[in-house]
């Protein structure tokens, strides 16, 4: 089954630490009132009026907004900074967090266009541009906008194959961010990016797809092999019939790779005699050993 996490709204509490700091103050007045002129009546007026402080003071960071209904009407929104509320006259809704957020989306065993059960893994990217709407058009914007992106991966995943999941991830991403924030927009609520964080396939199509992937590379290393062989083949066809018309260009050859053999140290060539009467092998040796012998 899909799997969705998204981060919830901090609630909104009935009091807050200003109105908790206010009680107290307003309490140790009270006490020392009462001290002063022995009697009960400075405490209980400092409890009482402390009380209504502490429900009536509210406190929203820079980054939230808060609606608040009067006998259940909708009145407007506070935040950031300090508000005050009647009590039980005037509540508060849940805090809006208007930062951007991260809602994680897994699809589980989903078939791709071609028949593939695969795993998807996304990271939907989205932000609250407007309290009111989000507050007042939709129960629980974020369970709204967390099973709608379920759905649009579910239905992404089915109109893609495999190769395009693993190879487009960006383009499906982008898809689904414009799909999500059409359907989001109307609620205050706009997504930035979705971005496709994983693609998981079963481990047997996994070995198929890696012994599919060697023998097209072992059938791409053959193919260049081939056309390494063709073109050394040619290019000894053209030399051929450099040397049929020149014997002493095909002597000097020889005599060159016999030459190439025998240079390094210590090396040994055995050559037939047929071989040494062509190419007049014995004459030049002679020779070269005469020169050297007189030097």
């Amino acid at each position: 089954m899909p799997r969705l996490r998204v981060d919830s709204s901090q609630v909104a509490l009935p009091f807050s630490g200003l109105g908790v700091i206010a009680l107290l103050v307003i309490l140790a007045i009270g006490i020392v009132g009462t001290v002063m002129a022995q009697k009960a009546w400075p405490t209980l007026i400092g409890l009482l009026v402390g009380l209504y402080m502490l429900f009536a003071f509210r406190v929203a960071r820079q980054w939230e907004r808060v609606a608040v209904l009067r006998l259940g009407n909708y009145r407007g929104l506070r935040g950031p900074g300090w508000f005050h509320l009647i009590p039980v006259v005037e509540t508060a809704t849940t805090y809006v967090d208007q930062r951007v957020r991260v809602s994680s989306v897994s699809a589980e065993s989903t078939l791709t266009r071609d028949t593939v059960p695969v795993n998807v893994d996304a990271a939907i990217f989205w932000l609250v541009w407007n309290a009111e709407k989000a507050l007042l058009e939709v129960q629980n914007f974020e369970d709204a906008i967390a099973l709608s992106a379920q759905t649009a991966l579910r239905e992404s995943i089915g109109r893609h194959s495999l190769a395009q999941m693993l190879s487009e991830r960006e383009t499906l991403g982008k898809e689904l961010q414009k799909y999500l924030d059409e359907k989001t927009n109307p609620w205050g609520i706009t997504v930035q990016s979705v971005e496709i964080r994983d693609v998981q396939i079963p481990p047997a199509l996994q070995d198929a797809m890696s012994r599919e992937a060697q023998a097209d590379r072992e059938r791409n290393a053959r193919i260049i092999l081939g056309e390494a062989e063709t073109q050394i083949s040619a290019k000894f066809a053209e030399a051929s019939l450099v040397y049929r018309d020149n014997p002493v260009a095909l002597h000097l050859r020889a005599m060159n790779m016999l030459y190439e053999a025998i240079k390094e140290k210590g090396s040994m060539v055995i050559v037939p005699s047929s071989a040494v009467e062509t190419m007049g092998l014995g004459g030049m040796m002679g020779m070269a050993s005469l020169k050297k012998q007189q030097e």
